[in-house]
């Protein structure tokens, strides 16, 4: 059991440290909202990975292997999301844009001080922030597949599988929540320098184009579970 579990530890090291929307969303919220928004949305992401753990471990998640259907809807939906929120990043540049063409205020005039808003988008709201990486996750059927091709490789013979998934469940869901933490900090503690107007900007755009990749590349792939 305990080189099963060590294994499984390092495997799913590789696996949470891949590039994936969960990071960039975090890294996004942060910037908006400080590091309560990235933990927030860090929130979401382990809730969305709980429900899909503990689907697999009670074998719910076996219907979306054998329903072509409700798989497909459930990929869309999730694409269309990612999607969404890469427009969202996106749409910020433009009334960033729209900000800069306005004239300046006359010489002598106190100028405000910089803030979210100011910076071309609203601060992140944290019902909005959780939403964001619950949904990311929820909306996606490959993380119910994950776990259901990822969890049984390392639960050892003898033991119940149906309780050994959820253990490992619960250690891949620490796991992520201790690296998405470590995103938000690393995030807020660049804040000054990443809340420069010219390096938001470059963040959004970055972000929005890796968010809808993500999407475009969740609604084309083709399903390999059958």
């Amino acid at each position: 059991m305990t080189a099963a579990l060590l294994g499984f530890a390092l495997a799913s090291t590789l696996v949470i440290l891949a590039p994936g929307p969960d990071s960039m969303l975090v890294m996004r919220n942060t910037m908006r909202g400080g590091r309560r928004a990235g933990w927030v949305t860090a929130c979401g992401t382990l809730s969305g990975l709980a429900v899909w753990a503990l689907a697999a471990a009670l074998g719910l998640s076996a219907l979306l292997r054998v329903s072509h259907v409700a798989y497909d809807v459930l990929r869309f939906c999730g694409a269309a999301y990612l999607i969404w929120l890469g427009a969202t990043s996106l749409g910020t540049l433009r009334r960033t844009g729209a900000r800069a063409a306005k004239p300046g205020p006359q010489a002598g005039t106190p100028r405000p001080a910089p803030d979210a808003a100011a910076a071309g988008h609203p601060p992140a709201r944290t019902g909005r922030a959780y939403l964001n990486g619950f949904l990311s996750n929820l909306l996606n059927p490959k993380i119910s597949v994950f776990f259901m091709a990822f969890l049984p490789a390392f639960v050892p013979a003898g033991t119940s599988a149906s309780r050994f998934s959820l253990v490992l469940g619960a250690w891949f869901i620490a796991e992520t929540g201790l690296w998405l933490a470590v995103v938000a900090w690393l995030a807020d503690r660049g804040v000054r320098w990443l809340r420069r107007p010219a390096v938001q900007r470059w963040m959004e755009r970055v972000t929005g184009i890796v968010l809808i990749g993500f999407g475009l590349r969740l609604a084309t792939e083709s399903r390999r579970f059958a």
